[in-house]
């Protein structure tokens, strides 16, 4: 919690809006919902982003462009407040401009934190804060299961896709908030203290914005300043980040538990922090299947007991949940020639390496489709922890190349191919072979004139079920990206989307 005097001002500046003006930098999702409710509010508002020009008057707020409002002095003179979506990185010229003018700087969270305290939409909520670098989507709609399941009002939030300025002005009213924070928010967020929190694993992701893995687990570790602090107690960060004064730390394991913890025992998910031994569910009925299933479950059971939610609860809350699409949902299964079958799974949502891991771990052998945008992450580690898993790799998108100088280094004898889009806007597929640990590509294949993102996807789709049907010991081919997705497509539900389109046309696909 921010101090005495730092949180009676964030208060008395939430409940004196009317009036106020207030800059909201950025026009996405959760700009958009600041906008709406500060205006509710009576503020004058000015909303920022690169795709606007001129100053204009747009439903009774200023719209203009970054750039513009840099050049006006007089702005920051007038400003309140300034709200930044994520998109902006904490060295950005307009974050500088406020500071200079001793402007507060807060993310939509941070905004939606004061107002829940300052009672402007009634007495304020239950917080619970989800946070890792993989898992926190599944993570965060298991405790919406659970919780609903124990008869209370409740609602995933934050990253998840639904402002959470949006959630407390929702009617009927909403008890609990399960939020999900991405390392952007918390960084932006910094006053938060939740009943409890999770950060449920740390490893490399958004090292650009962040400017190092230092400000990346800094801001992860802001989910643990609550009562209840959760972490990962098999990750080799996330098990002792630092947590908030007074706050009492609770491990989840996949191994047996201590006293004090949640983890599996005999194939059966146990209590043993807030229950002596209480057996909540069995791993096998745990959806999506894997290690990393089982983890989120527990991490899930741990912010829902935190809070008084009965254990039997998070039984029905678990055994009645099914994983939204994207996170290892099999989109066809094709039989090969020679025996067995081969099943196609879209793990669009492993946006980056550890993700990618831990889709890996789910299985026994894999053909593994990836790449896109790395944000400053290494897959060094990724290749080479999964390397007696990998039937072959079909690289895509921007950052393919280095995907493939990992796999030159620490699996060359994998099988890998990698899909682009050639100068003359042709879909390519080059297959490479590695000496002294580079990588050669020997010869295009034929190129497709589709030129979209979605045929390379396709072609992608192709060579990684003709790699599939040469390896018998192969069971999927996965789509587990280890990358963002904003190279090629709008989001990585499109790319799923576009997987599984591609997968259901191979001949004899079955869903």
């Amino acid at each position: 919690m921010a101090d005495r005097a730092a949180a009676h001002r964030a208060t008395e500046l939430v409940r004196g809006l009317r009036g106020a003006e207030v800059v909201v930098a950025g026009f996405g999702t959760a700009g958009r919902s600041a906008a709406r409710f500060l205006q509710d509010q009576g503020a004058e508002v000015t909303i920022l982003d690169a795709a606007f020009g001129d100053p204009e008057t747009v439903d009774g707020a200023v719209r203009t462009g970054v750039d513009e409002a840099l050049a006006d002095p007089g702005l920051w003179q007038r400003a309140r407040l300034l709200v930044v979506s994520p998109g902006f990185p904490p060295d950005h010229p307009l974050v500088a401009a406020a500071q200079a003018a001793a402007v507060p700087v807060w993310g939509e969270v941070e905004l939606a934190w004061w107002v829940d305290q300052s009672g402007v939409t009634g007495a304020p909520r239950t917080w619970l804060v989800i946070t890792g670098t993989n898992g926190k989507t599944t993570t965060t709609a298991m405790v919406e299961s659970i919780v609903a399941a124990a008869g209370t009002a409740v609602a995933a939030c934050g990253n998840f896709g639904t402002p959470v300025l949006d959630i407390l002005t929702r009617a009927p009213r909403v008890e609990v908030l399960c939020v999900e924070a991405s390392s952007f928010q918390l960084h932006w967020a910094p006053s938060p203290t939740p009943a409890a929190g999770v950060v449920l694993n740390v490893a490399e992701d958004h090292l650009d914005w962040h400017g190092g893995m230092d400000g990346y687990r800094d801001a992860k570790a802001r989910a643990l300043r609550g009562a209840v602090a959760v972490v990962g107690g098999d990750d080799a960060i996330a098990a002792h980040l630092p947590v908030g004064e007074g706050a009492r730390r609770v491990a989840f394991t996949l191994g047996e538990p201590a006293d004090g913890e949640l983890g599996v025992v005999g194939g059966v998910l146990v209590d043993r922090a807030f229950g002596d031994g209480v057996e909540l569910i069995g791993a096998d009925r745990i959806q999506p299947a894997g290690p990393s299933g089982r983890a989120d479950a527990l991490a899930a059971a741990a912010l829902a007991l935190a809070i008084g939610v009965p254990a039997a609860a998070v039984t029905a809350g678990l055994d009645g949940f099914t994983p939204a699409g994207h996170r290892g949902e099999r989109v066809a299964r094709v039989s090969r020639a020679a025996a067995g079958s081969v099943d196609f799974i879209d793990d669009s949502k492993a946006t980056n390496p550890h993700a990618a891991a831990a889709a890996i771990a789910g299985r026994s052998r894999v053909v593994l489709i990836a790449g896109g945008l790395l944000k400053g992450a290494s897959v060094d580690e990724l290749i080479e922890g999964a390397r007696e898993s990998l039937g072959g790799v079909v690289a895509i998108g921007r950052d393919r190349g280095e995907i493939v100088d990992a796999i030159a280094r620490h699996a060359p004898e994998v099988p890998t191919v990698t899909v682009f889009t050639g100068d003359d806007g042709r879909v390519m597929a080059t297959t490479h072979v590695f000496d002294n640990g580079a990588a050669a590509p020997i010869g295009p294949a034929a190129g497709d004139d589709r030129g979209a993102a979605a045929a390379v996807m396709t072609e992608a789709v192709r060579r990684a079920w003709g790699l599939a049907e040469a390896d018998a010991d192969v069971d999927a081919v996965l789509l587990a990206p280890a990358a963002a997705s904003l190279d090629m497509f709008d989001s990585y539900a499109a790319r799923g989307d576009a997987f599984a389109a591609a997968a259901g046309e191979l001949p004899g696909a079955q869903r």
